[in-house]
């Protein structure tokens, strides 16, 4: 449009100056004689033919002086911004549409105009262009795109309503937006509550995790402390956040593991005399277990482990399936033997004689578990003294004089 306008002004020029031109110089210095002469003589005359002369010539510069009105009256000078960059131009555009079409500025719908595109365009206007530039935004976490006509970074936060005052930003406020755009991330300023310690720990913080939020309390955490929440996610406004101060000890205990028990079948005992070939016994687990506080409150404990320190040895008994016997008599190898001299012995005769500890009983002082390996029931002290030294026969069987290490000897008296 520019350079429209300084030709079409050229031409205005040119013909206003050629009208000049054309309808005479100013008279020459030197003198004409002659022509006086003939103006002179002409009288009235001349002086018509001249008026006819300049009629036309009148008429022309009259056209040519309104042509100039007119042109004038369109002619204006305005400003023209164009993303910060302002010129000042003359032009005959009558809107600021036709202003941005002839100086070549392209707009988009992105894009602000101001006045309109369509408004009219007077003499000493401003228009201004701004351009649009995109803005990959975070603002707290989360990702939006978005169009602005500001050229920094306040401008654009600002005018897309972002709160800023307080906040991180990961670039200058005053960094230049490109044409081509700019990615920013914003991190508002956020109140946030800790519940730790039986106290409320309120502030204000723009920290991007809550393990930062945590550090700006001044809150630090040991090894088994615990959150309400994953401490890198993102502390939201208004959040309540839990923190459990917890202590834990370890136990260890020992646990009796139970034996098995086998019995085998042998005829070569009598029917209801069991006799321990191996005497059982008890395993040992250690067990660890974890003791813990929670806020000095005691949990339930929690095992951890086990470890088996002995092994349960399993007990072996033999059970007789042989029948019984009818009489005393009928015990093999106990036939001949004075067991009236070993109950005098052992219990003084007596049938319900206990020792002083109350472990052995009757005539020949079984211990309990004896007197049932030899099919006894009950306490020995009180069965019969002929069921008494039946089992005993029974266990001289099976163990010969052994049981009665003092009083053995006298079943040979």
């Amino acid at each position: 449009m520019g350079a429209t306008v300084n030709s079409s002004q050229a031409s205005h020029r040119a013909a206003r100056g050629g009208g000049r031109h054309s309808a005479g110089s100013a008279p020459s210095k030197e003198p004409d004689t002659g022509g006086e002469r003939r103006r002179r003589r002409s009288g009235p005359a001349a002086g018509g033919e001249a008026l006819r002369k300049l009629l036309p010539q009148a008429l022309v510069l009259a056209v040519l002086a309104g042509g100039a009105s007119a042109f004038v009256a369109h002619d204006k000078v305005v400003e023209l911004s164009v993303d910060g960059e302002t010129t000042s131009l003359r032009t005959f555009a009558s809107s600021v549409s036709e202003l941005l079409e002839d100086e070549d500025v392209e707009v988009g719908p992105r894009d602000l105009v101001a006045p309109g595109a369509h408004e009219s365009l007077s003499d000493g206007d401003r228009v201004a262009v701004r351009y649009g530039r995109p803005m990959n935004l975070t603002v707290d976490g989360r990702d939006q795109r978005m169009w602005t006509t500001e050229r920094t970074v306040e401008g654009a936060l600002r005018q897309l309503g972002v709160r800023a005052e307080g906040a991180h930003l990961s670039t200058s406020r005053s960094k230049r937006i490109g044409l081509d755009g700019l990615r920013l991330a914003v991190r508002t300023e956020r109140s946030v509550s800790f519940l730790a310690d039986g106290k409320v720990h309120r502030l204000r913080t723009n920290a991007p995790t809550v393990r930062g939020a945590l550090a700006g309390a001044g809150l630090r955490l040991r090894d088994r402390d615990t959150v309400s929440v994953p401490l890198r996610s993102f502390p939201r406004d208004g959040q309540e956040i839990s923190v459990q101060r917890v202590r834990a000890d370890k136990r260890v205990t020992e646990e009796m593991l139970p034996f098995a028990v086998e019995r085998r079948r042998t005829s070569e005992l009598h029917r209801g005399t069991e006799v321990v070939e191996q005497q059982g016994r008890q395993g040992v687990r250690r067990v660890t277990y974890e003791l813990r506080t929670v806020d000095g409150k005691a949990q339930k404990p929690r095992r951890l482990g086990s470890e088996v320190v002995r092994e349960p040895r399993r007990q072996i008994v033999r059970v007789g399936t042989r029948p019984k016997p009818a009489s005393v008599a009928t015990v093999r190898g106990s036939g001949g033997l004075n067991w009236a001299a070993l109950a005098r012995c052992e219990s003084g005769g007596r049938a319900n004689a206990v020792d002083p500890s109350g472990t052995y009983g009757g005539l020949y002082q079984f211990d309990l578990r004896t007197w049932q390996s030899v099919g006894g029931a009950g306490r020995p002290q009180d069965a019969s003294a002929q069921e008494q030294t039946l089992r005993a026969q029974k266990l001289y069987a099976q163990r010969g004089a052994s049981p009665w290490p003092v009083c053995g000897r006298k079943l040979h008296q």
